[in-house]
């Protein structure tokens, strides 16, 4: 038996023992850093699990066979799977719930108010948008215009038209003279805008339910976004946000979008990679960046990418740019400077990087 293949069947063997451990219990949150996992044979022992930079155990396994090999115990397997089944229940139902109305048709004609399927056709209403029937309720006797999206003004393909522009380099105003020119609507900006805000935090929300299928090798670089705080020509840094990302370069998946405020620091990189690593759900094989070495300090904090358990493959194109190159992520910055250099400056820069990151991903 090969090195990988016994590697392989041992944590597998771990991951069945960590499934019997959460049978048993729940593990027990110290704070958010340090876990007490009760013991597989002994309910009355338990051992403590820890994450950091990464995840450590006390228990024997781990200091004695786990560490070396670059392995799990049960105990920090139970953790994973404990936190893996915490996020389903607690946070994917809201989700799915808050966009059920985009992503799933409606497959029966129900009353919006007690879901009754008792209704009837009720006469005609007319808008600027067209003729809509309306239905009453027999049971509760409610009036109403069935709609994919409903208490808002307008229908569902114009909110994802008007979403799409603005994401594209379009202003609220633009857009709202693009209806008012094509489709004979007017539409106000700031309606435009209600829009792009509520749905798009529900789509943020459900990009981050997403497990990409990407390939392994990802693209990171930072950028600057001019803020609101004004001009200053001897100091233009003073006006501008650092926006990290990291993009899969075969997939073009945007993994990872924070900003630092006015911070260019290795804690910064680690936090992008850690980002990343959480929406990835495994460790690339191939980390690409620019000359800034902090991104190296990052990549070692947040894989433990050092010594013997070096996981992952850094490179920088420093020197190398015939052979490899960042492209992947300047194309990106390229298509963010665009949107940008319309609005001549924002106020909350990550709301608009997680926009981009939704409008980039879906």
């Amino acid at each position: 038996m090969n090195t990988q293949t016994e590697l392989k069947n041992l944590s597998e063997t771990r991951e069945q023992r960590a499934k019997a451990i959460l049978e048993i219990g729940n593990p027990i949150v110290v704070d958010e850093n340090t876990y007490l996992v009760p013991s597989q044979f002994d309910s009355n022992k338990k051992y403590q699990v820890t994450h950091f930079d990464s995840y450590s155990c006390n228990c024997k396994d781990f200091e004695l066979r786990c560490r070396a090999k670059g392995l799990f115990c049960k105990h920090i397997k139970a953790i994973l799977l404990f936190e893996k089944i915490k996020a389903k229940y607690e946070f994917k139902p809201q989700v799915e719930q808050e966009i059920e109305f985009i992503i799933n048709p409606i497959k029966k004609n129900l009353c919006p108010n007690c879901s009754s399927e008792n209704i009837i056709k009720s006469g005609k209403r007319k808008t600027q948008f067209g003729i809509k029937q309306r239905y009453e309720c027999k049971k509760c006797k409610k009036r109403f215009v069935l709609s994919p999206i409903p208490k808002i003004k307008g229908n569902e393909k114009l909110v994802c038209l008007a979403m799409d522009c603005y994401y594209r380099g379009l202003s609220y105003r633009d857009i709202s003279a693009q209806f008012q020119s094509f489709y004979g609507l007017k539409i106000s900006h700031v309606t435009i805008r209600d829009w792009v805000l509520k749905f798009g935090k529900i789509m943020e929300k459900y990009s981050k339910t997403i497990q990409p299928n990407i390939k392994g090798v990802w693209n990171c670089d930072e950028t600057l976004i001019l803020t609101k705080r004004g001009k200053d020509r001897k100091q233009p840094n003073k006006n501008y946000d650092y926006v990290w990302n990291v993009i899969d370069n075969k997939t073009k998946f945007l993994l990872a979008s924070i900003n630092s405020g006015r911070s260019r620091k290795s804690k910064d990189a680690q936090k992008v990679f850690t980002e990343a690593y959480k929406q990835n759900g495994k460790i690339p094989f191939q980390i690409i960046v620019d000359g800034y070495k902090g991104y190296q300090d990052g990549c070692r904090k947040t894989f433990r990418n050092w010594g013997n358990e070096r996981k992952v493959k850094f490179t920088s194109i420093v020197g190398k740019r015939k052979i490899i190159n960042n492209n992947a992520i300047e194309s990106h910055h390229t298509q963010q400077k665009e949107f940008h250099k319309v609005r001549r400056g924002v106020t909350d820069v990550q709301s608009y990087q997680d926009g981009f990151r939704y409008f980039i991903t879906l």
